[in-house]
């Protein structure tokens, strides 16, 4: 089984920065895509950021320019850096990890989910 585990939620002010940080037991070279989805009350789970296993990253439009992810491939952990943050930026973000080997593996997974509160 993989494990996905975040953490560096919090609460924050309008225009500070926080760093999440996904771990996953599994080599990050055996992911295809890992990604930052979010989802707050009333509201779809949505995909924020994602980094390829070649290093490319994609961003939701309303956060480009603000937040970054990155990847550590000798900790099997990729980060969410959020600058400027907004009040609608609150939610729960979750981490998905893309796994395609192992075969007896193959699937995505989710972490626990990490709170994220912005307070204007």
């Amino acid at each position: 089984q993989v494990q996905v585990v975040e953490s560096g939620g919090g609460l924050v002010q309008a225009g500070g920065s926080l760093r999440l940080s996904c771990a996953t037991s599994i080599r990050i070279f055996s992911i295809n895509i890992m990604g930052w989805y979010r989802q707050a009350p009333g509201n779809q789970r949505e995909l924020v950021a994602s980094i390829t296993s070649g290093g490319s990253p994609d961003y939701k439009d309303s956060v480009k320019g603000r937040f970054t992810i990155s990847r550590d491939n000798a900790k099997n952990t990729v980060y969410l850096q959020m600058n400027s943050l907004k009040p609608e930026d609150t939610a729960v973000y979750y981490c998905n990890v893309n796994v395609v080997v192992p075969s007896y593996l193959r699937g995505d997974y989710w972490g626990q989910g990490t709170q994220v509160t912005v307070s204007s």
